[in-house]
């Protein structure tokens, strides 16, 4: 009887997910032997967020280097657990189109940000059973954070599968780099709420509802402007403005908002089916550059509020990663689009969004309940670390 469909890629790259995850699963192990279970689960939450931010950062690698289709099925590469067993198939399509979307380079780009990724969700695989377990014996235990990430990642994942299969699909790739910085989120979330559950005594949480407002509008500032950058990024519309201030020498170019903005098409076309043009690629790219002036000023004011309440190193943070967003935003325009530059304006902007994740979760009191609280309060916000 013929299979519907070949399990083996899922379950090599299962296997070696798995393998890879081992390294920092030991290492925290090692690190912190005698350490109480919520301890060792902040640890390995704490360096599962940097795995992911990297994660993040390599996943703009990827897109920005075209490797996105180096490999254009899923999960494995022509059927195979990597390159080296797509061989034959990867120097067809090479020979064929030796600038194409399928090359050796691209095909281990792709495949290695597959590897990264199937490694982050065991880890936070590890992370939710461990929970669960743990709270049968540690009321304090948070699961709620850890099962939701869980849940997300997976989400995560397939739209991961998506952006393969769909072709580079440009609202689905969009969406996959939101995912991931929401992934970033509900880590730094986590890692506070197991800070919590660790600590013995805490003081009660006294952020000024006016602040709180704050942080949470400006984290939507943020997550709105992301959305833009990466509407941009995906339709490939950095360098429909060369210059700045002006745009085509313009204060104000030719604009075709309703095309730019039609979400639901095919990468460079219309829904229609025809070329998208370049006036839609203008749109896309003011829409992003006006809405960063807004997002700057937000985050200069933000940062003003937590100055005046001595919340100095925090303001300080946010004011580096403005001014970092600004730089590395302008590099962009002006020296034509960087790998660099690329790389570092979307590694600022996932910063931006664990900052003040972290801090709003900070900010709250855990509820006793599914969630897990510390007896007998919560920590203040000054507490969660940058």
């Amino acid at each position: 009887m013929e299979t519907l469909y070949d399990w083996t890629p899922v379950f090599r790259l299962m296997i070696l997910g798995l393998l890879i995850a081992s390294g920092p699963l030991l290492w925290v192990w090692m690190r912190s032997r005698g350490a109480g279970t919520a301890q060792r689960l902040r640890a390995l939450t704490g360096l599962t967020l940097f795995l992911t931010f990297d994660l993040v950062l390599f996943g703009a690698f990827t897109r920005l280097t075209d490797s996105g289709l180096g490999c254009p099925d899923w999960p494995g590469c022509y059927g195979a657990a990597s390159p080296i067993g797509a061989h034959a198939d990867i120097a067809a399509a090479q020979a064929a189109m030796p600038t194409g979307p399928v090359t050796f380079t691209k095909a281990w780009i792709e495949m290695i940000h597959r590897y990264l990724a199937t490694a982050v969700g065991v880890l936070i695989l590890v992370m939710a059973v461990v929970s669960v377990l743990e709270r049968r014996r540690n009321p304090a235990m948070p699961v709620l954070w850890p099962v939701l990430t869980l849940v997300w990642v997976c989400l995560q994942g397939a739209f991961g599968a998506l952006t393969v299969t769909m072709k580079l699909f440009p609202a689905i790739v969009t969406l996959h780099l939101l995912g991931g910085l929401m992934l970033l989120a509900l880590l730094r979330l986590q890692a506070v709420r197991y800070g919590e559950a660790d600590r013995l005594s805490q003081q009660a949480a006294a952020t000024p509802p006016a602040l709180r407002l704050a942080l949470w509008g400006l984290l939507a500032l943020v997550v709105m402007q992301v959305a833009l950058g990466g509407w941009v990024s995906t339709n490939y519309a950095v360098l429909a403005c060369r210059d700045f201030p002006t745009c085509q020498g313009s204060w104000w170019p030719p604009m075709d908002w309703a095309r730019g903005f039609e979400l639901w098409r095919p990468l460079g076309a219309q829904g229609s089916g025809d070329a998208l043009p370049f006036a839609a690629l203008t749109a896309i790219h003011y829409a992003h550059r006006l809405f960063a002036y807004v997002v700057l000023a937000a985050l200069l004011g933000v940062g003003w509020a937590l100055w005046r309440r001595e919340l100095r190193a925090h303001a300080r943070w946010l004011w580096a990663l403005a001014a970092w967003q600004l730089l590395t935003g302008l590099s962009n325009v002006v020296l034509e689009w960087p790998l660099l530059a690329a790389v570092a304006h979307t590694g600022g902007a996932a910063a931006l969004v664990t900052l003040l994740a972290g801090w709003i979760a900070a900010a709250y009191p855990a509820r006793v309940g599914w969630t897990g609280a510390a007896p007998p309060v919560a920590p203040t916000w000054r507490e969660g670390r940058a």
